[in-house]
């Protein structure tokens, strides 16, 4: 076999030279004479292998029963998602051998083994625009809570919207880059780019870091602006420990995802939102504040302020931003933070390794 041969079929790709079977971008696990049995079987696609060939290249001489050769093709047909009733790549040909009936192309050179930092940063920037994504919604939803209320002369329901939609980017921005950055920073550990889900299982420590610097740094900063600029600064608003449990939750959704087989994308996305969901409804609870809580906390320790969210709190039945609506608005914006942060990243990270989620291929020898 030539060095660096690879062959693709469906959404599986087969390197022989690295010992590797992948579906979907990640590996599928197999024992070594298992994998040799499909490195022969692919090579001869179409075509007969009988069970003497088995025995004589696979095990290579050493004295195996009948069974040993149906036990490895009949966990082969389960790692592959195939059945003997209905097969869609190895077909029995009784009392002869086994038929590798799919299509299997040959693959293009080998990948990259490791990210690069160029990756990692573009891998940052897509869930940095994931988190500006999170802020436009989180504002509008703000934005239209705000201006459901009388407002000043002079501020109108635009200009709320706007102001709202300004802040949240800005928040959203801020944190998703620092979480997105660790996110990125942990796939330029040791590791194989061609598993990408792989290098998802240090995403979580990465995304705590990130979140927890972030909020520490922002809450510090904000903290001395306001003291600065008013002479009184607001208190608790949202800081390091609320940072690092929505880093921890972003980097949970990757990892969960990257764990099984397709579809790993959307499983990953659902991940991070159900995590960010559950983070954001704890923190309040927790004595914490996410952006609902630290806008609520601001505008009530200014009482010139025109915002309030209390229309918020009247859907839950209490008189202000209570408990209640301080946890479902830490849902919210939990679960779009994470959606949105880890929905960006798996859909342009294939495009910054080639090939790293091998397209399905057709195969043309069924009907």
């Amino acid at each position: 076999m030539a060095d660096g041969e690879r062959y693709r079929f469906d959404d599986f790709l087969l390197d022989p030279g690295e010992r590797l079977l992948l579906r979907g971008g990640t590996a599928v696990e197999i024992n070594a004479r298992y994998l040799d049995a499909l490195v022969l079987l692919v090579r001869e696609q179409g075509r007969l292998v009988s069970k003497d060939r088995f025995l004589d290249e696979v095990w290579r001489g050493v004295p195996v029963t009948e069974e040993a050769l149906t036990q490895c093709i009949r966990t082969l047909r389960r790692q592959l998602g195939d059945s003997v009733a209905n097969p869609r790549y190895i077909e029995t040909v009784p009392k002869h051998g086994y038929r590798f009936i799919a299509a299997a192309s040959a693959a293009a050179a080998a990948l990259p083994s490791a990210w690069t930092w160029r990756q990692s940063l573009l891998l940052a920037a897509a869930g940095t625009t994931g988190a500006g994504v999170a802020g436009v919604v989180g504002g509008l939803f703000y934005g239209f809570a705000g201006a459901s209320q009388p407002l000043a002369p002079g501020m109108g329901a635009v200009s709320m919207l706007l102001v709202m939609v300004c802040l949240t980017i800005v928040a959203a921005v801020a944190g998703g880059a620092a979480v997105s950055a660790g996110i990125a920073a942990s796939a330029l550990l040791p590791g194989s780019a061609r598993d990408l889900r792989a290098r998802w299982r240090w995403s979580l420590a990465g995304g705590a870091l990130g979140g927890l610097l972030v909020g520490a740094v922002a809450k510090l900063l904000g903290l001395d602006a306001f003291n600065l600029l008013l002479g009184r600064s607001p208190g608790n608003i949202t800081g390091a420990s609320e940072g690092l449990v929505l880093g921890a939750a972003v980097g949970f959704g990757l990892w969960f995802g990257g764990r099984g087989g397709a579809p790993w994308r959307r499983r990953s996305v659902v991940a991070a939102a159900l995590a960010g969901a559950v983070a954001g409804s704890a923190i309040p609870l927790f004595g914490g504040r996410l952006m609902g809580g630290s806008l609520d906390l601001l505008a009530r320790s200014f009482p010139e302020s025109r915002l309030r969210l209390d229309p918020i709190g009247a859907l839950f039945g209490e008189p202000g931003f209570g408990p209640v609506a301080q946890a479902a608005t830490g849902a919210l914006e939990g679960a779009l933070f994470g959606a949105c942060i880890v929905g960006a990243m798996v859909a342009f990270a294939p495009l910054f390794v080639p090939d790293a989620t091998p397209p399905p291929q057709r195969d043309d020898t069924r009907g």
